[in-house]
C-alpha cells in the first residue's frame, strides 16, 4: 500500500545535498484480551481490554510534549484503536499501512505467545506453516520505509504497530541480527522493559539497502 507525499521541498540546498532524515518514534499497541491470555494473535480480530484502552490514553500524556506530522498503524483493529484513542484528539493524521501488521502466525494464530517464542529463531527463514517468516515482514517494512524516506523526509512520524514489525526496524535501521533483535527484545525481559516510544532514524544512507 502506496500512501500519498507530503509538501517536503527537494533535498539539494544551495547546490549541497543534504541528508534527508525521517525520525520515527515506535509504539506498540495497547494490551489486547488475548494478550491478558498470553494468546498470540497475529493477523487475527483482536479487541483492546480495558486496560490496553487506559494505557493508550495514557500514552496520549505521556507525549504530549512531542510534535508529530503525521501517524501510522497497522490497519489490524487493536493498533488502529490505539492509535485514535493516543492521537485522534490532536488532529494529526492517522494512516493504516497493512505492510506494518503483525506476523501471519498462519496455522499457529491464537497459539501461546510462549509456544511462539520458543520458535522464534527458527521462523526467521522459515514461515509459519501457512504463514510468514520474520524475514517476510521484514521486506514488507522495508517497502514501508522506503515510501516513508521519499514521501516524508524531514518529517517527525509516529508508528503504532506490532512486536514483529518493530524487530524488524531494530535489525533495518539498527544494524542487528534477527538473532540479536529477537534476543534483545524488551518483551522478554524480566520485568518487561515497556517505554513510552522508542527511537529510530532513517536517512538516504539506507535507501538502496531498502529497495
Amino acid at each position: 500500500m502506496a500512501f500519498r507525499a507530503m509538501d517536503t521541498g527537494s533535498n539539494p540546498v544551495g547546490g549541497i545535498y543534504v541528508n534527508m532524515v525521517v525520525n520515527i518514534t515506535y509504539f506498540v499497541h495497547g494490551t489486547t484480551k488475548d494478550n491478558k491470555k498470553n494468546l498470540a494473535t497475529g493477523w487475527s480480530p483482536a479487541e483492546l481490554s480495558n486496560l490496553g484502552k487506559k494505557q493508550s490514553i495514557k500514552l496520549e500524556g505521556l507525549i504530549k510534549y512531542k510534535q508529530f506530522d503525521v501517524v501510522f498503524c497497522s490497519d489490524l483493529k487493536r493498533a488502529i484503536d490505539s492509535a485514535e484513542l493516543t492521537f485522534k484528539k490532536r488532529g494529526i493524521p492517522i494512516i493504516q499501512d497493512k505492510r506494518l501488521r503483525e506476523c501471519n502466525y498462519g496455522d499457529l494464530e491464537r497459539r501461546s505467545s510462549k509456544e511462539i517464542y520458543s520458535i522464534d529463531f527458527n521462523k526467521i527463514e522459515e514461515p509459519f506453516p501457512n504463514g510468514e517468516s520474520y524475514k517476510d515482514v521484514e521486506k514488507r517494512v522495508r517497502s514501508f520505509l522506503s515510501d516513508l524516506l521519499e514521501k516524508y523526509p524531514k518529517k517527525n512520524t509516529a508508528i503504532v504497530a506490532h512486536r514483529t514489525p518493530q524487530l524488524a526496524l531494530d535489525v533495518i535501521l539498527k544494524g542487528k541480527t534477527w538473532e540479536q533483535a529477537i534476543r534483545e527484545d524488551w518483551r522478554l525481559k524480566q520485568p518487561k522493559e515497556w517505554e513510552p516510544g522508542w527511537e529510530y532514524k532513517l536517512d538516504d544512507n539506507k535507501k538502496e539497502s531498502l529497495a
